[in-house]
């Protein structure tokens, strides 16, 4: 039989995640700046009191969600660096990762794109943070890249802002997807390729202020 030290540290997480998936379902309803921790508690089958056991207040439940959201999305991201061909399909590759990280994780990236500019201003800020994080990630992959290998950081971050702005833009669209359309997810894939495929093109001609002539 379990220990039962380990059988009540078993409900501690159960519970934990019962909170955490009323809060989502709750903010799909009314945004999370709307809803109170007696609804979350209510929605989840604790009582208020049991909320505290897990979360100081609301908005560290609303940052335990951001952290949750770009976690995902940033492991996929570090899986697929590993990969050499990622660097000859990085396009491709990044479409695909986008899209299935959304479909796997549609609950998680609802709340980012509805509390991204709408929400309370300690998710917000914890949200642009990751974005920030990602912004700084997908910077270092990109400077790696023939072109750009010789620009200054400040173009390089600029050129990853670029991406990811277009990923979160795509990411927001795969929420909004109807169920079993395969055929309007495969437009988004393409509307993010061809657009990331813009931003690519200037990368040969862009002159980074301390580049070398040759580029």
């Amino acid at each position: 039989m379990p220990a039962p030290a380990a059988t009540r540290q078993a409900q501690k997480e159960r519970t934990r995640e019962t909170l955490l998936h009323a809060a989502l379902e709750l903010s799909e309803l009314y945004g999370f700046a709307q809803i109170s921790l007696r609804q979350v508690a209510r929605h989840a089958g604790v009582v208020p009191t049991a909320f505290y056991r897990h979360f100081g207040s609301m908005d560290q439940l609303g940052l335990t969600l951001v952290e949750r959201s770009f976690t995902t999305l940033r492991r996929m991201i570090r899986d697929a660096q590993r990969d050499p061909d990622v660097y000859d399909n990085i396009i491709d590759a990044s479409a695909e990762i986008l899209v299935e990280a959304v479909k796997q994780n549609r609950g998680h990236f609802g709340f980012v794109a509805r509390e991204r500019v709408g929400g309370s201003p300690a998710v917000r800020q914890a949200i642009q943070h990751e974005l920030d994080l990602f912004v700084n990630e997908l910077a270092i992959v990109l400077a790696r890249l023939p072109h750009i290998r010789t620009w200054t950081v400040d173009d390089v971050q600029m050129v990853a802002r670029l991406f990811v702005r277009n990923m979160v833009s795509h990411a927001e669209d795969v929420v909004a997807l109807p169920d079993a359309r395969p055929d309007l997810e495969e437009r988004i894939k393409d509307d993010a390729r061809r657009e990331m495929r813009v931003i690519v093109i200037g990368f040969r001609d862009w002159r980074s202020s301390t580049a070398s002539p040759g580029l």
